[in-house]
């Protein structure tokens, strides 16, 4: 793991009137693990923040282990602005401990879990996202 990086993550989910904010809850823990990091929930909303970057490894472990890295390097590159990386992941698939990112909203049906990753060095992160 690259411990020199410095990062900001945050995941936000949106949590609708009819859904148990627990499995929410539940599901973006599923992406980041067992790592420090604070929870705050709002009424539609829950967001968890750590600048933790031991957040990142279940998402470098699954993209490695599933053999997806390269389209998704591919697809955390068209989403990076700048020091921030952007993904959407998969609320049912993080609920079940999957990673499964996503090119759009839509691909989620329940709203996606919203991770923004702000990095001094976002190309070293992406790489070591993905690396082979």
């Amino acid at each position: 793991m690259e411990s020199s990086l410095k990062v900001r993550i945050r995941l936000r989910a949106t949590v609708s009137p009819t859904e148990d904010r627990l499995k929410v809850l539940v599901a973006m823990r599923n992406i980041i693990g067992d790592c420090a990091a604070s929870e705050k929930e709002g009424e539609a909303e829950i967001s968890i923040s750590s600048q933790d970057l031991r957040c990142l490894q279940m998402v470098h472990d699954q993209l490695r282990d599933r053999n997806v890295r390269d389209a998704a390097k591919r697809l955390i590159l068209r989403q990076r602005v700048g020091d921030r990386v952007n993904l959407l992941l998969n609320r049912q698939a993080a609920f079940a401990g999957v990673v499964s990112l996503c090119t759009t909203q839509m691909e989620s049906p329940l709203g996606p879990i919203t991770m923004e990753v702000e990095c001094e060095k976002p190309d070293e992160l992406i790489d070591w996202l993905t690396a082979h």
